[in-house]
């Protein structure tokens, strides 16, 4: 697929509020490791290669293991994800849903702070803007090097 715009030539102004918010987001208490996992299943669902791409390099260089990045889509099934992460993976596709049951946000508040919380929803609401953009302006996937956007 082309590329229909460079979004990050052309539209310099509104990419660099969603860099506001990711370098906020750099800056969660919530582990890097799992913010990545979000990243990365978030992506899977929205069918965003250019996101997937990015996401499995940066995990895998900060030390995630090719097996949990390949368990990923079935990770309901696995037994390699810890419960702070199964969590975290439950609320991002209820978030991503537009679908949040109490049962799942009660698990959510029993597993992360009030903040961190508003951090994950942030950032999983964040992952969702750049799969939208890097989809409507079809970023080729495979282009990206590990800490290209700092």
């Amino acid at each position: 697929m082309e590329t229909r715009i460079n979004v990050f030539e052309k539209g310099q102004k509104a990419i660099s509020t969603l860099f506001g918010i990711t370098g906020y987001l750099k800056k969660s208490t919530i582990e890097r490791s799992l913010m990545e996992l979000v990243d990365f299943r978030i992506s899977q669902i929205n069918n965003c290669a250019y996101c997937l791409d990015m996401h499995s390099k940066e995990a895998l260089a900060n030390g995630e293991t090719t097996q949990r990045l390949f368990g990923l889509s079935a990770w309901k099934e696995t037994p390699y994800y810890t419960k702070r992460e199964r969590v975290a993976l439950a609320y991002a596709e209820a978030v991503n849903a537009c679908d949040v049951p109490d049962e799942i946000y009660e698990m959510a508040k029993s597993e992360f702070t009030e903040e961190e919380l508003i951090d994950l929803t942030l950032a999983i609401a964040t992952i969702n803007t750049w799969n939208r953009i890097n989809i409507a302006f079809a970023n080729t996937p495979g282009t990206y090097r590990v800490g290209q956007f700092g």
